[in-house]
Order: C-alpha cells, then structure tokens, then sequence
C-alpha cells in the first residue's frame, strides 16, 4: 500500500497498481477537466500508474497552471509529430519536450523546412486536432518497443532505447490514433482538449546537443488554452524578435562573434558596446568602493593543485578546458575566481579586527559550453564576471547579508529595473558544514528576504552542498524573468582550505565566506540589458547621446562648435554633415537609437540655438546650446531615459 497525501491535508492508502484517475475516483474527485497530477513534485497524467505515495496535488486543464501548460503542450508535441509523419512520411523522430512558452519536435528530413512547409503542418495539426484522438498509454518491455521502432524505421527511437533492451527496462509508449511514440508522458486525454497554437519557427539542433552528431530539424511551437492569452504572447514574440541581443548588435555595431577565426562563445566588443560596457562598469566600480569593497586582480589560470583542493576538479571538470602543461606542471583556465580570492585571505593572518573583507573583481572565466547551446551574449565560453567574496565573523554575517542583498537591489534599480522576485534555496540531503551553521545562514537570509519587503519564494533542498544561497530575478520590459544576481554562502572552501581568523580569545576560528555576484557577468548583463531597452539605452548609457544635423554646407563650422560645447560639457556627441537629406539623417540616427538630434539651419546659427528632436519623434523646439547642454547633463546626473 502506497500514501498520498492531498492538498487540503487528506491522506489516502492506495494499493500498489492504481492509476491517477482511481486515485481521483476514490477520493470522489474526478472533473471531467482532470488532467493528472502532481506527486511529490513530478507529473502524471490520469493513464499513469503510481509506484509510490506522496504529496498528491491535481492538475486540471480549467485551472491553466504552468503544469497544465505542460501537459497540453508536451501533447501538442505529438501533434506537430503525427502531422509532420502525415505530410513527410520519410521523415525520422527525434525527441518533443515541452519547454519554457512553448515545445519543440527535431525531425531527420532530407531537406530543411521552408515557411510553406510550416503553413501545410499548421493545416495538418488542424486535422489532428479536429479528429480529437485519444492519448492511449501502454507500458511494454525495452525488447517489445525495439522490434516495434524497427519496423516503424524510427533509428533515432532504437537509439534512445539501446542498453535498455538488455537490462530488461519497461518502457511507455504513448499512441494518438495511428501515431504510436515513445514517451514517459504527461499528455492530455485528447488531442482536441487544446486548439490555439502556432508554429514559430524552424532551427538546425544538432541529435542530443552534440555537434559530433548529426544536424535535424527542430519546430518550434507554441500553445495556449485561449486564444487571447495566444495572441498576446505572440505579440511578445514579435516584439522580442525585434529586441533580440544579436540582431541589435550587429544594427548598432555593438559586438560580433567569429566562430569561423575567433571561435564560438567568444566575444569581440566594438568600440560602442566597449564603452557601454565601460560605462556600465565604471559605475559599479564606484559604488563598490563606496560600500567597502577592496578590488582584487587574479590570474586567468592556476595550477591543478590549486583546482584539486578547491574540489573543482571533483565536481566540475566537464566544465573546465583541457589543461596546458607549464614546466612539466599541469595548469588549468580558471572556470571560477573564488579558490584564487581565497589564497588572498589565506596570504597572511587575519584577526576578528579586520573583518569583514569585501573582495571584488571583473574576473574573466572561461567554461565548457558545446557549440549548441552557445547563444549571442547570454551562453558563452569566456565572460567577466562581477564576482566578489565575502569573508566575515558569524556573528557579522546577518548585518552582512543585509548588506549586500540591499546593494544588489539598489544597483539593479541603477539600470532600470524595478521588478524583482527572489528565492531562498536552502539545504539538500548531501551538504558539508554543520548543522548549526546551516541553520544560521538560512535564517539570516530569509530575515533579509523578509525585510526586503519583496515577494520571495523558498525551493526546499535545492541549494548547492555547500550553503543555502539567494537568487535574485529582474523581470524586463517584455516581463521575462531573469535570474541575475546570486547570494551564495559557502561552508566548503573555508574548510578545504583551512581559512581561519584569530578570535578576541586568541584562538583560531573558521570565517564565513559569501559568494557574491550582482550582474552575474558582463556579456550576459549586456545582453539582457539591451533586449531591455530594445537597443534605446538611458541617456547616461548611450555611446552617442546627441548628433548634430547641420542643413547646409555653410551651417557645418557652427555644428562643429556645438559639438566641442557638448564636448566640454562631458556630453558624447557627434556631427553627421554627410551629404544625405536632412530627413535620411534623422531617420539614420533614430535607428541608431541615438536619444538626441540637434538641428541647424540659418537661424539656429544667428540665435546660438539649436533646433532640439527626441529620438521618439518629440520635437523640443529651438534651444540655446548652453541649455541643451545644462539640460542633457541634468538627465545624465539622474540618469534618467532622455
């Protein structure tokens, strides 16, 4: 007999067998609406037979939750399969997930997708879902399935199931009328239970991630219970395209990459994003020293000893490039900055008087990434982080996390953000460090959390074996969430290290030690940081915060002079005497997303004036340049959008 417990607290014995739907049953709640169920954190549609109890949470479709999108959208995967196999019966299944907004299908074809192809299989699944087929589960043995993808021709299938035919493993198959797929599930009842979808998007993606195999096709899709809720989130989609990283660094020249000569996830800054970058930087840098950090500088490798009693080499070598042999010694490009900022600590000995230490640094790292999963700024193999350590007394560690936790917020809030959601992942079953540690660094963080006055969510057992940690999310102008800055506590490297400080009774005491980093790194801050803004920075940001539009040949002296006036005013600014029209020039600026266009012609140039345009459109009028200039400085000091 198995136990579920529901959510209201009812506990339920169960014999060994039963399926979600009897489980439903037996409680006297089964809405035709039911979908499955959620136990102990993992779904199971109402065919699903239970081999254990647990906490017992029902999924329906009426109630449209992130899970029920799950369900329907993982079914509407098997759609965009039976209707592709309908269209192109040659074609070969991969694997269909359902994913974050959406879900996905790879398929083996012999030539690419087109539009007019995604059209024909958007009118196919049409079909599939009209004739509204019920999901059908059956369980069979490894050796059962094989002989059945043998004859279906599905190599892909066999793959998935080789090794397991020896060992004797059962296997689910999920079929939909003549469609049959091997699938652990969730799906729907029905095919016709959801209709609103649309096909985004064909992609190449290489078989299980690996560019040493071969290159599919993978749909792209999207699902919604209503059609409103469709619509508006391809409008979201549109909008992204238009706001995606990529597409803007290259209009505005902000970055590239050279995956042929560079190499993939290597980052090549243009002289525009360079000095964002800078800019960005540069006003971190300032308001650390304001809140007592020390700034640190460390190699870009170490020696493999230093790696083996970090444990990094134990624990995350996949991620760690091959080692370069110096001197007969092994040495290693550092995926982490944290074991070198604790050589700084352990270079001399530190009393209770000097703590806390703050260290900070633009550390560059470099990790393993496949070819695959690199995308534009946000997955790359080298990027500077903006990491800092913390190293404190236990008895400083509350006012400490407090400390930073109001820093992050308020530096997030430095660039526009102003939606946040947090999360406290405490402690799993295997940790280092005792108890009572643990016990005092997870409550100090959820009392910061507390007094934060922000929403914040715990994920029980998640942290890392090393310290409970806090994760702070930015939501951006398109209500993404983005998880950005990290508080980690860590009770492992002070341990394999042997850090101590010397306590006001003269012995030896272990300190605590913090990981900490705000923007997370450079190149993926940057990223969001445009896809924010659509490219548009705050004025304080901008490479180019005004152009000056001379009309005529004989109006180019003067914009020269306004130029050296923003010049001297600090303010970056650039004249475009080109022999374009006036109106081209506008237009050019405004895609460049430049915020001010200031204009001149006769009488701006006998009133010391200049004709004063937004890049939004808005016309200002005529200004004196001592006022635009007073003006543009105001709003760069508030930092504001201009």
């Amino acid at each position: 007999m198995n136990k579920v417990i529901f959510s209201d607290g009812k506990e339920l014995e169960i014999p060994s067998g039963w399926t979600v739907w009897q489980v439903l049953e037996a409680r006297g709640d089964s809405p035709k609406d039911a979908l499955g169920a959620s136990v102990d954190g993992k779904l199971y549609d109402t065919q699903t037979v239970l081999s254990h109890g647990g906490k017992f949470s029902v999924i329906s479709l009426k109630d449209d939750t992130p899970d029920a999108r799950h369900f329907y959208r993982h079914s509407m995967s098997h759609v965009l399969a039976q209707a592709v196999k309908r269209l192109f019966p040659e074609a070969k299944l991969a694997i269909g997930p359902a994913i974050d907004d959406g879900f996905y299908y790879d398929f083996d074809v012999d030539r690419p997708f087109t539009p007019d192809d995604l059209e024909k299989i958007s009118a196919e699944m049409l079909k599939v879902i009209k004739e509204n087929h019920r999901f059908e589960r059956r369980t069979v043995s490894a050796a059962q399935a094989t002989e059945l993808f043998t004859k279906l021709n599905e190599p892909y299938k066999l793959e998935l199931l080789a090794g397991l035919e020896e060992a004797g493993d059962e296997v689910s198959l999920y079929q939909s009328g003549e469609f049959v797929d091997l699938c652990a599930g969730p799906h729907l009842r029905f095919s016709g239970q959801v209709k609103h979808f649309k096909l985004l998007d064909v992609a190449g993606a290489y078989w299980r991630g690996d560019e040493n195999n071969k290159m599919l096709q993978r749909i792209y899709g999207t699902a919604f219970l209503h059609k409103e809720e469709l619509e508006a989130h391809l409008w979201q989609v549109e909008e992204a395209k238009k706001r995606d990283h990529r597409r803007l660094g290259k209009d505005l020249d902000l970055f590239s990459t050279r995956p042929d000569s560079v190499g993939g996830g290597l980052i090549m800054w243009h002289p525009h994003g360079g000095l964002v970058r800078y800019l960005v930087e540069e006003h971190c840098k300032r308001r650390h020293l304001e809140s007592g950090y020390d700034f640190v500088y460390t190699p870009h490798i170490g020696r493999a000893d230093l790696w083996e009693t970090s444990g990094h080499l134990d624990f995350y070598k996949e991620s760690m490039y091959a080692p370069i042999e110096i001197e007969g010694q092994q040495y290693f490009l550092k995926p982490m900055n944290c074991p070198f900022h604790v050589q700084i600590y352990a270079s001399r000995i530190r009393s209770y008087r000097d703590l806390p230490l703050r260290f900070a640094e633009w550390g560059t790292v470099y990790r393993f990434e496949r070819s695959g999963t690199l995308h534009g700024l946000v997955r790359v193999r080298g990027f500077t982080q903006d990491d800092a350590h913390l190293f404190c007394r236990p008895d400083q560690m509350p006012q400490e996390i407090d400390r930073v936790l109001s820093f992050s917020l308020s530096m997030l809030r430095d660039f526009g953000f102003e939606s946040f959601k947090l999360y406290l992942s405490t402690r799993p079953e295997k940790k280092v460090g005792p108890d009572a540690a643990w016990d005092a660094a997870e409550t100090a963080l959820e009392e910061a959390l507390r007094r934060s006055g922000l929403p914040y969510a715990v994920n029980h057992g998640d942290g890392a074996f090393y310290g409970p940690k806090i994760d702070i999310c930015v939501t951006d102008a398109l209500k993404r969430p983005w998880q950005l800055s990290t508080i980690q506590f860590d009770f492992n490297l002070p341990e394999r290290f042997d850090l101590h400080f010397i306590g006001e009774d003269g012995r030896e005491h272990r300190p605590f030690m913090i990981h900490r980093a705000l923007l997370g790194s450079m190149e993926r801050f940057f990223g969001i940081l445009v896809e924010h803004y659509g490219g548009a920075f705050p004025l304080w940001l901008a490479p180019v915060q005004a152009v000056v539009l001379p009309i005529a040949d004989r109006h180019h002296e003067y914009a020269t002079q306004v130029r050296a006036a923003l010049a001297q005013a600090q303010i970056r600014a650039q004249v475009d005497a080109s022999s374009n029209t006036l109106n081209y020039r506008i237009r050019e600026a405004q895609m460049q997303k430049i915020p001010y266009m200031l204009i001149i012609g006769d009488r701006e140039m006998a009133a010391n004036s200049t004709a004063v345009r937004r890049r939004s459109g808005e016309d200002l009028g005529a200004l004196p340049v001592e006022a635009v200039c007073r003006m543009l400085k105001e709003q760069i000091a508030a930092k504001s959008a201009g």
